[in-house]
C-alpha cells in the first residue's frame, strides 16, 4: 500500500502510526508545533487493552498511575458510593491515569522505535487535501501558519487534527459552531500528598454548585507529592473562548469551592496551589453523516468530538486506530477500507456523543444532589439504595464499551 499521511499527532493519530507500522503499512505523521496540554487523562480499561496489544502496557506501567477505585462525595464531603476500577473491578486490563504530556511522550517514542523518527514531521499544519484515483495530495504550512508552504504525496488520509480540524471543515464548510452545553470547565495540576487510596478518581458536588474531579497523574515524588491533575466545572451561560490552551484565572471558580475543607481535603488550598490552569467550556458536535470522502476520513475528535465527561474520548480515538488499522490490512481497496472502518465506528461513537450529553458517570451526582436538594444526609442508604448506584455506574459502563460484558 503507498503510504498514508496522517494529519496531527495527538493520541489518536500516534497511536495510529505505531499500529500502521506494527501492521507493515508505511506512514508519515504531519504534527504542528503545539505541545501537550498540562492536564490528565484517564485510559479506561478498552483503551488500555488496545495500548496492550501494541506492546505498551509495561511502558504505562512504568509512568501512569494505576487506577484503584472510584468515590463519589457530596459538596459536604460526604461519600455517596465508592467501587473498584480496572483490574480490581475485573477487567482484564489496568485503569491508568496519566499526565497527556507522559502519553504523549510515550506514544511518541513508540512511533520512532517502529518507524523511525523521519517518520514523525514537526512543524506541519494541514491547509488542504485534495485527491484523485492514485493517491491525495496535502499541503502544509508551517506550524506558526506561516506563508511557507509544501505538499506532500501518498496513499490515503487520515486527519486526527482534533475539534478544530482543518479537514473536516473543509468537507463541511456549513457546519454549525459546537454545541455549547453549558458547562465550563477549569483544569489544572497541583503538586499534593496523595488523597484517599493514592489512586483514586473523586468525583465530588454538582454542576449548579460546582462540581470537581480529581485523579493522581504521577507517582510521588521524593517530598511525597504526587502530580495530581483536576478539573473544576460550574454551570455558566456563556463562554469567553474555545481554545485547549486558553488560560484560566482562579478567581473565575474558586468562589464555588471556598468552603470546601473535607477530613480528606482542603479544596481552596489545593486548588490555589496548582501549578497552572486552563479554561475551556464543554463543546460538541452533532454526529457527522459521514466521515470518508474517497481516500481521506476522520479520525477521533476531528470525527466525534464529544463533551469532555467519563474519559471516553481519548479511548474512542484509540478504539478508531485499531478498526482502521484491521480494515486497511483486510481490505484491498483503500477507499473500500476507509468505508468499511467508517461503517463499523460511526454509528458507536455518536450513540456515545449524544449519550455523553445526558448520562454521564456523574449522574450518581445528579440523582442524589436532586434528591437531597442539596443538602447534607445522615445515611446515603435512606437516598439511594446500592442497587441504584450499581446501576448508574454499569449503565455508562456498558454504553462508553468498557463493562466487563462488552
Amino acid at each position: 500500500m503507498d503510504e498514508v499521511i496522517v494529519i496531527g499527532a495527538g493520541i489518536g493519530g500516534l497511536t495510529l502510526g505505531i499500529a500502521l507500522h506494527q501492521a507493515g503499512i508505511p506512514c508519515r505523521i504531519f504534527e504542528s508545533a503545539a505541545e501537550p496540554r498540562a492536564v490528565g487523562i484517564n485510559l479506561l480499561p478498552h483503551a488500555t487493552r488496545e495500548l496492550a496489544a501494541l506492546g505498551l502496557e509495561d511502558a504505562l506501567e512504568r509512568v501512569a498511575i494505576r487506577t484503584a477505585d472510584t468515590a463519589y462525595f457530596n459538596r459536604f464531603g460526604q461519600l455517596i458510593y465508592q467501587e473498584p476500577l480496572g483490574r480490581a473491578a475485573g477487567h482484564a486490563h489496568a485503569q491508568f491515569s496519566i499526565h497527556r504530556g507522559d502519553l504523549q511522550k510515550l506514544l511518541r517514542d513508540a512511533f520512532i522505535k517502529h518507524a523511525g523518527s523521519d517518520r514523525l514531521v514537526a512543524n506541519s499544519r494541514c491547509v488542504d487535501v485534495a485527491q484523485d484515483e492514485h493517491g491525495v495530495t496535502v499541503t502544509f504550512s508551517d506550524g506558526a501558519g506561516g506563508s511557507d508552504r509544501h505538499t506532500v504525496r501518498g496513499g490515503l488520509a487520515i486527519a486526527c487534527d482534533g475539534i478544530h480540524s482543518a479537514v473536516r471543515k473543509q468537507f463541511f464548510p456549513n457546519q454549525a459552531e459546537p454545541r455549547y452545553c453549558g458547562i465550563n470547565m477549569w483544569r489544572g495540576v497541583t503538586r499534593w500528598k496523595p488523597i484517599l487510596s493514592g489512586a483514586s478518581m473523586i468525583r465530588a458536588g454538582w454542576l449548579s454548585h460546582g462540581k470537581l474531579i480529581i485523579y493522581p497523574t504521577r507517582a510521588a515524588d521524593a517530598d511525597g507529592l504526587q502530580l495530581i491533575s483536576w478539573v473544576a466545572e460550574i454551570e455558566t451561560p456563556t463562554y469567553r473562548k474555545r481554545d485547549w490552551d486558553s488560560k484560566g484565572a482562579m478567581v473565575d471558580f474558586i468562589g464555588a469551592f471556598l468552603d470546601w475543607h473535607f477530613p480528606w481535603l482542603d479544596v481552596p488550598e489545593f486548588l490555589r496551589a496548582a501549578d497552572s490552569v486552563l479554561e475551556f467550556p464543554m463543546v460538541d458536535y452533532d454526529p457527522l453523516p459521514r466521515w470518508s470522502f474517497g481516500r481521506v476520513t476522520l479520525l477521533g475528535d476531528a470525527a466525534h468530538p464529544m463533551v469532555p465527561r467519563g474519559s471516553n474520548g481519548t479511548g474512542q480515538a484509540i478504539l478508531d486506530a485499531r478498526v482502521l488499522t484491521a480494515a486497511l490490512r483486510q481490505t484491498p481497496d483503500p477507499v473500500a477500507a476507509l468505508a468499511a472502518y467508517e461503517a463499523q465506528r460511526r454509528d458507536i461513537t455518536a450513540r456515545g456523543v449524544l449519550a455523553n450529553r445526558t448520562n454521564p458517570p456523574d449522574a450518581i451526582l445528579r440523582e442524589v444532589f436532586q434528591r437531597t436538594h442539596d443538602q447534607p444526609f445522615a445515611d446515603i442508604d435512606a437516598v439511594i439504595s446500592r442497587a441504584e448506584l450499581m446501576a448508574l455506574s454499569d449503565g455508562y459502563k456498558q454504553f462508553a464499551g468498557f463493562s466487563n460484558e462488552a
